[in-house]
């Protein structure tokens, strides 16, 4: 699956209508958030079809279609059925402060809606957009996202993404951090560009002035500068190694300790991304277990490097067996060795997923 995002420019009346559907699609969520749990008390439980046909004669009322109606509530049911399965926490009601900001469009949108840079959606008819260019493929869906920038169409294509990857045998460690994003076992090193710290003094003058609409543009600037980089990062490791193996440190626990440098990197990001694009150039990639990286001498495999909290300022250390290492390049060295299945770790552990 390929996303094409569009930049809209929707007239006045069409501004109203897409507000208008927030605002309703609003009330439908929070409804089907609160009918699923408290149903849930008295063991009364829904398929997914079955839920999301249970306003299916609301459409004219409301004057949406319904099959928009119905991606809202599927939307409601995908959220508790992780809950209930525990892959994710209690979805929380639609609020000033916790905004739905997106309408989906989850029926096949055909090519002939697409002319002279108008999408035609329905109930809204036809919308301008930016030129740009859409893969071909067949558009599965579509949703409408609004930002602080202005409303854009994301759209779902049957397609695969490839560009052109180096015949190469190289494999790779990878050993990710917020000093630098990503170290290489072959020594590389990747900037972290720490876009956010960069732009708080920025954000910081924004707030204080009350300035939402410029709070809510910066923040989107900088989610925008760091996907655009880990896209480019994670593209050039797949173009040139066949085999990657990346740290798979606990990212959650990391951000409770260190904070906004861990949300700042945008390292789980990273991971995903060089993850699909490995799967759709044929490259393998792998996640390993992080614990005793940092300790492993590269040389002797010896427990002799820096540990604990203390260690994190040891970047330079010198193991009993006389070999002088970089921290984060002994660790990405470590991690390939073990990736590629030619050390074990000394718990026993090892690659943990692998593509």
């Amino acid at each position: 699956m390929v996303t094409r995002e569009l930049k809209l420019k929707p007239t006045k009346a069409q501004e109203r209508t897409l507000s208008d559907w927030l605002w309703y699609l609003t009330g439908v969520y929070n409804w089907g958030l609160r009918k699923i749990e408290l149903d849930a008390r008295d063991h009364i439980y829904y398929s997914k079809l079955g839920f999301q046909n249970l306003l299916a004669d609301h459409s004219k009322k409301l004057g949406i279609p319904s099959h928009v109606i119905q991606g809202i509530l599927v939307r409601v049911w995908t959220a508790w059925d992780r809950c209930f399965k525990k892959t994710a926490k209690k979805p929380k009601l639609k609020s000033v402060h916790n905004k739905l900001n997106s309408i989906p469009f989850p029926d096949p949108i055909p090519r002939a809606r697409i002319k002279n840079n108008r999408i035609n959606m329905p109930g809204i008819g036809g919308i301008k957009f930016h030129k740009q260019e859409i893969p071909d493929g067949k558009i599965k869906q579509g949703r409408i996202i609004k930002r602080a920038s202005g409303l854009y169409i994301q759209l779902t294509l049957d397609a695969k993404h490839t560009f052109k990857v180096i015949e190469t045998d190289k494999k790779v460690g990878i050993d990710t951090g917020f000093e630098h994003l990503a170290v290489l076992s072959d020594g590389t090193k990747i900037e972290n560009q720490r876009n956010y710290l960069k732009s708080q003094e920025r954000l910081a003058q924004a707030q204080r002035g009350g300035r939402e609409k410029l709070v809510g543009r910066l923040h989107e600037r900088i989610a925008n500068q760091r996907k655009d980089y880990n896209h480019k990062v994670s593209r050039w490791i797949v173009e040139n190694y066949s085999e990657i193996y990346c740290t798979n440190d606990n990212l959650k626990g990391q951000a409770r300790r260190f904070g906004k440098s861990i949300g700042d990197a945008g390292i789980g990001q990273l991971r995903r991304f060089t993850s699909y694009k490995s799967e759709n150039h044929n490259r393998k990639f792998g996640l390993v277990d992080s614990k005793y990286t940092t300790m492993i001498c590269s040389s002797c495999w010896a427990l002799t490097g820096p540990s604990g909290f203390a260690g994190l300022s040891v970047r330079f250390w010198e193991c009993g067996c006389g070999a002088k290492h970089d921290r984060d390049v002994n660790s990405a060295q470590v991690i390939l060795e073990i990736g590629l299945g030619s050390r074990l770790a000394p718990d026993g552990g090892g690659i943990q997923c692998r593509v």
